[in-house]
C-alpha cells in the first residue's frame, strides 16, 4: 500500500541526500547526459540527475560529478519523471495491480490514483485495500469509494460499507481524494462526505457526465474539483472557468483526448489546468495503445509543446493532487521515478527506473509479479441454483407494445427513445431489425433471482447475447441479446467460469474471458487477458455488434448516474429524476403498431 509518509525520506535519507548534493559523497546512480524536464519552468534543462537510494539528491550540470557507483546513460535523450493516471478504476483493466504493472510500467506509468468502487461493492473494505496492494515498482493511491451500495433505493447492491469507514478512510495516508460521487445526489449525507474530504485535505473526484448549468454548479460547489468527462472543449472550458482541473480521459470506453485537442486554439486557455487519465482502460487497449503514453503522443500530435504535454503527464497532477513532494517532479528529495525518451513524440521510453532502481528496458518489465491473490477473492458469483425463464420476461397484452428504451452514444451515454414490439403470448420481443434488444441486470451477490430488464439500441447483434459480471457500480451480471434463451446460457456460462466476460449464440459458447478474481480481474500474465479479449471482440463483432469493446460499453449501459435511463437489478431507472419508471409505457398500440395518441 502507497503511504505517503513511507516514500517521503527518513531522517537518515535526508542527511545522506544533502551529503551527496553538496558533494561530500558519490551519488548510488547518476542519470547521465539527458535534457531534463525543468521541475518548475517549461524547459528541458543540459542536467545530470544525482540519485541517492530511492530519492534524487540534485540536478548538476552535465559532468558536474565524475563519478557514480554506477550510471545510467541519457545522452541524446530526454529524462522525464514516471507518469501519473489521475483516475483509474484498476478492476476495470480486467488486471490485478501487479500485471497491471507489468503492461504500465514499461511505459513509463508509475503512479495511479484508483477509485476501487468495483471492489468495494464485491468485496466491501477488504476489497479496496486488495486494490491498492503490489509488490511491484508501481505506487498506488486511493480515491476512498463513497458508500456502498451508492443507492439503497435504487440498487441492492453486494457488499455494504458505512459512511463511517468512507469518512475514516479520507485521513489515511495512503488517500489522495474523495471518489466520485453521483452529482444527482444533494442530501446531508453526500454534502458531508463532501465536507469530510475538505477538512481532511483531500481534493474530491467528479463524475460530470453531461452535466451543465445548475446541475454542474450544484455538484462543483460540494468542494468537486475535477473531471474527466469532459469530451468537448465547451464543457472543458467551462469547468476550467469554475475552477475544475480537466483530467482528460484516453480509456476504452471513450478517447477525449481527440475532441479536445484537436481544435487546439480554443482549448489553449485550459492546458495548463489539465491532466491525463484512463478511467476505464482493459488489458487489450493498455497493451497495444498504451496508458499515459497515449494522452503524451495525441497532445503532441495535436500540437501542443512536448514540454507541456510531458508536464501535464506529471508535475500538473502531482501539484494539484498535493503529490509533489513524493512524485511527479525531477526534483530534490523526490522520488527518483523517471523514464528516459529517446524520441519525446513517440513517447517510448528506453528505461524507466522507480525509487531509483532500473524496473523496465525497451518496453519489458525487469521485475517478476508474486503478489499474494487471497483465496477470498474468487467464487464470487453467487446466483440461484437455476434460473427460471420468466426471470427475463416483459408481459404485455395484445400483438405488440410500446416500451422505454435507450440508446447508446459517445461511448457510454445514453439517449431514451419509444420502440414498438411484437408480443408473442404475453412476452415482449426484441427487434433485430431496428437493433432493439434487449439487456438485464441480474443480481449475482446474494443466490436470489432479482433482475431488472429494458431495451437498447447500439449493440447490433443479429442474434444470440453477450454478457458480463462486472457491470457498474454494483457489479452485478449485465447481459444483453436478440433472445431469452441466449442470454440465459450467458448467464449460465457466466456462474461455471467464476466471472468474465461471454459471447454466445444459443446455446454455442464462442468466446469466453476468464475473469476469477472478483469477477472482474485476471491475475494472469496480461498478456494471456488482453489476447482472450481481442478474439472475444472478434466473435462478437462476427454476430453484428459494431462497438469496438462491447463488453466495458455493457459494463456501463446500467450506470444510473450517466442520462437517460440506467438499470439496476431491482428496475429501470430515470436517471435524472433517480427514480424507478415503468419499461412498459402507458397507451395501447392497435394492430398495425401505431400508439393511441390519446394516451401518451
Amino acid at each position: 500500500m502507497t503511504d505517503k509518509a513511507e516514500l517521503l525520506p527518513t531522517t537518515a535519507e535526508l542527511q545522506r541526500l544533502r551529503k551527496v548534493a553538496a558533494g561530500l559523497e558519490d551519488p548510488d546512480v547518476i542519470v547521465r547526459g539527458g535534457l531534463v524536464l525543468s521541475p518548475g519552468t517549461e524547459e528541458w534543462l543540459e542536467r545530470d540527475v544525482l540519485i541517492a537510494g530511492r530519492h534524487i539528491a540534485a540536478l548538476t550540470p552535465w559532468d558536474h560529478v565524475a563519478s557514480g557507483t554506477s550510471e545510467v546513460d541519457a545522452r541524446g535523450a530526454w529524462v522525464a519523471p514516471g507518469f501519473i493516471d489521475a483516475h483509474l478504476h484498476i478492476e476495470y483493466t480486467n488486471l490485478t495491480p501487479g500485471q497491471l504493472a507489468r503492461v504500465s510500467v514499461p511505459r513509463g506509468t508509475t503512479t495511479v490514483l484508483t477509485d476501487p468502487n468495483a471492489a468495494a461493492n464485491v468485496w466491501g473494505p477488504e476489497g479496496m485495500d486488495y486494490l491498492l496492494t503490489t509488490r511491484a515498482p508501481f505506487h498506488i493511491f486511493q480515491q476512498v469509494s463513497p458508500t456502498t451500495p451508492a443507492s439503497t433505493s435504487l440498487e441492492r447492491g453486494g457488499a455494504i460499507i458505512p459512511e463511517q469507514t468512507v469518512l475514516d478512510r479520507l485521513h489515511d495516508d495512503v488517500t489522495a481524494t474523495l471518489g466520485e460521487g453521483n452529482p444527482f445526489d444533494l442530501g446531508e449525507v453526500s454534502t458531508a462526505r463532501y465536507r469530510e474530504a475538505l477538512i481532511a485535505g483531500r481534493r474530491i473526484t467528479g463524475h460530470t457526465a453531461a452535466q451543465t448549468h445548475e446541475s454542474l454548479w450544484s455538484y462543483l460547489a460540494a468542494g468537486v474539483g475535477d473531471d474527466h468527462n469532459s469530451a468537448t472543449v465547451d464543457e472543458a472550458l467551462e469547468r476550467t472557468r469554475l475552477g475544475a482541473m480537466i483530467t482528460v480521459m484516453g480509456s476504452s470506453l471513450a478517447d477525449n483526448t481527440v475532441p479536445l485537442f484537436a481544435d487546439l486554439d480554443a482549448i489553449a486557455p485550459a492546458l495548463r489546468h489539465m491532466c491525463f487519465c484512463a478511467d476505464d482502460k482493459h488489458a487489450l487497449d493498455l497493451s497495444t495503445e498504451g496508458h499515459i503514453d497515449h494522452h503524451v503522443r495525441q497532445a503532441i500530435r495535436f500540437g501542443v509543446a512536448p514540454v507541456l504535454a510531458y508536464r501535464m503527464a506529471t508535475a500538473q497532477p502531482a501539484h494539484y493532487y498535493r503529490l509533489d513532494q513524493v512524485v511527479g517532479l525531477l526534483a530534490p528529495s523526490r522520488l527518483a521515478d523517471l523514464q528516459i525518451i529517446p524520441d519525446l513524440a513517440d513517447v517510448r521510453p528506453s528505461t524507466v527506473m522507480v525509487a531509483g532502481s532500473v524496473v523496465a528496458r525497451n518496453g519489458t518489465a525487469s521485475f517478476e509479479v508474486d503478489d499474494d491473490v487471497p483465496e477470498w477473492t474468487r467464487d464470487s458469483i453467487r446466483l440461484p441454483e437455476t434460473l427460471d425463464a420468466d426471470l427475463l420476461r416483459v408481459s404485455a397484452d395484445g400483438p405488440r407494445a410500446r416500451v422505454r428504451a435507450m440508446e447508446m452514444y459517445n461511448g457510454y451515454f445514453k439517449r431514451a427513445f419509444d420502440a414498438e414490439l411484437a408480443v408473442e403470448g404475453d412476452r415482449v420481443q426484441c427487434d433485430t431489425g431496428t437493433d432493439v434488444l434487449k439487456i438485464a441486470v441480474i443480481d449475482r451477490h446474494h443466490a436470489e433471482p432479482l433482475a431488472g430488464v429494458g431495451f437498447v439500441r447500439g449493440f447490433g447483434l443479429r442474434r444470440g447475447a453477450i454478457a458480463i459480471s462486472m457491470n457498474c457500480p454494483n457489479m452485478n451480471i449485465a447481459v444483453v441479446g436478440a433472445d431469452d434463451a441466449s442470454m440465459l446460457r450467458a448467464v449460465e456460462e457466466i456462474r461455471a467460469m467464476g466471472g468474465g466476460f461471454v459471447t454466445v449464440d444459443g446455446d454455442e459458447v464462442l468466446a469466453r474471458v476468464e475473469l476469477p478474481v472478483g469477477g472482474m480481474m485476471s491475475d494472469a500474465p496480461f498478456e494471456e487477458t488482453a489476447a482472450a479479449l481481442a478474439h472475444a471482440h472478434a466473435v462478437t463483432a462476427d454476430l453484428g455488434c459494431p462497438i469496438p469493446s462491447p463488453y466495458i460499453i455493457l459494463s456501463f449501459v446500467g450506470l444510473y448516474v450517466v442520462p437517460d435511463l440506467g438499470v439496476t437489478e431491482r428496475g429501470l431507472v430515470d436517471t435524472r429524476t433517480q427514480q424507478f419508471v415503468d419499461v412498459l409505457l402507458p397507451g395501447p398500440v392497435d394492430a398495425c403498431g401505431h400508439a393511441d395518441l390519446a394516451h401518451p
